[in-house]
């Protein structure tokens, strides 16, 4: 005979075994749970078919009925359980092995930052941090919260600029992502002051990170970024704003399996020829004359694991605002150093060479034209208008590197004998 008040005490422990044995697979369980059920349904058949069928009796198989009810609820509750505890930790499982992509992707991601805003604005801490979070991909369903820290950065823009360069700090926050926990500070670059004019600025200096990737692949890759900020202390409206992410220097440097390093006693002609060619030939082409190699301005320094010189290294630049083809209204050169007040002017910086290794080094610029002009015609973020200031400055350097080459005449009076 069936002893209903046995079956409590089944289910319960049915449902601490369920809780003790996470990975227990989940069609198991409903397996389990219908024969379960079926087994129930046969013992109450059984049982009525020796009783005679009067009134006690169909009162007394109501009463089973209702029990039954209540028995498969208890059976399939911790189905849902389970299910549920199985849902999240495999979402967990999922990440902890692989990427975020964050400088992977060319789509913007949005951000949402929320920290003191009157603290940053009116301070510019960069020795303290700011407490606050980062909200990844807000308002969908695989955003993404974490606490972290932020400071200010940079030495001209942070004294110069309304809103200043932001470093952030992801220690400790663990985000379940390698690239993104293996990042201990990241860079952010921000627009200098509010409105339309800044907000072209930031966007074509994060265009020239991409077209000097289109020249090769040793360089410091960007995130185009969407920022909401937030003001923790609720004194100021949230806004909105255009900005990118720099890949930070130990994942460029494990991308191109090198090492960082500094040294004041490093020139051009320590860095493989071809490269800093190019760096030199580049920054005249954007009208860049803020680098150095000496000190490390605005360039960084890596030496190469594979490559078999003891001496010679690799350089990278970056930091491309106070250029003549992003044209910020704060960036006026010092005419007592470089001769001219026009940030448009070009002025060549690179080492000396002779007229065929510079003929040679403007080739891979020429086959790279269309390509650097389709990256500027593409970009969805610029209108037309500043979209063809870009092109006509660009054109500029490209009539001088056609026909009789008028550009290296420029680099052979202009370069320098280190």
């Amino acid at each position: 005979m069936f002893q209903a008040v046995e079956f409590p005490k089944l289910i319960m422990a049915f449902n601490y075994y369920l809780i003790d044995h996470e990975h227990i697979d989940i069609n198991i369980v409903m397996l389990l749970t219908w024969l379960t059920t079926f087994h129930i349904f046969t013992l109450i058949k059984r049982e009525s078919a020796l009783r005679p069928i009067n009134n006690c009796s169909v009162a007394h198989m109501k009463s089973r009925i209702h029990f039954l009810s209540k028995v498969i609820v208890l059976l399939v509750l911790p189905l849902f359980t389970l299910s549920n505890k199985g849902v999240a930790q495999s979402l967990v499982h999922d990440t902890s092995n692989s990427s975020y992509g964050l400088f992977k992707s060319e789509d913007p991601l949005e951000i949402t930052l929320q920290f003191d805003l009157t603290a940053y604005l009116r301070t510019k801490p960069k020795d303290e941090y700011l407490k606050g979070s980062i909200t990844f991909k807000p308002g969908t369903a695989d955003s993404m919260t974490r606490d972290i820290r932020l400071r200010t950065r940079g030495v001209f823009r942070n004294v110069e600029c309304y809103y200043a360069p932001i470093e952030l700090n992801f220690k400790g926050a663990d985000f379940g992502y390698t690239d993104l926990d293996s990042i201990g500070k990241l860079k952010m670059v921000v627009q200098c002051m509010p409105g339309s004019e800044s907000e072209k600025n930031v966007l074509t200096e994060y265009l020239i990170y991409k077209l000097f990737a289109a020249l090769t692949d040793t360089c410091f890759r960007v995130r185009l970024l969407t920022v909401n900020y937030i003001d923790s202390e609720g004194k100021k409206k949230p806004f909105t704003q255009y900005g990118f992410f720099l890949e930070p220097t130990q994942m460029l440097a494990a991308r191109t399996n090198s090492v960082e390093i500094e040294s004041r006693a490093l020139t051009q002609k320590t860095i493989y020829p071809r490269m800093i060619d190019r760096i030199a030939i580049f920054n005249y082409m954007i009208g860049n004359y803020d680098w150095a190699v000496p000190n490390q301005h605005n360039i960084k320094i890596f030496k190469p694991m594979a490559f078999e010189s003891e001496y010679l290294v690799t350089a990278v630049p970056y930091d491309f605002d106070f250029t003549g083809l992003v044209d910020a209204g704060y960036a006026i050169p010092d005419d007592k150093i470089t001769g001219t007040t026009s940030i448009r002017e070009r002025i060549f910086l690179g080492v000396c060479r002779t007229r065929e290794v510079y003929q040679k080094d403007l080739e891979e610029f020429l086959e790279k034209k269309d390509e650097i002009y389709r990256l500027i015609n593409e970009f969805p973020y610029l209108d037309d208008r500043q979209k063809k200031d870009m092109i006509y400055y660009l054109d500029t350097f490209y009539d001088e590197c056609t026909g009789k080459q008028r550009v290296i005449n420029v680099f052979l009076r202009s370069c320098k004998n280190f």
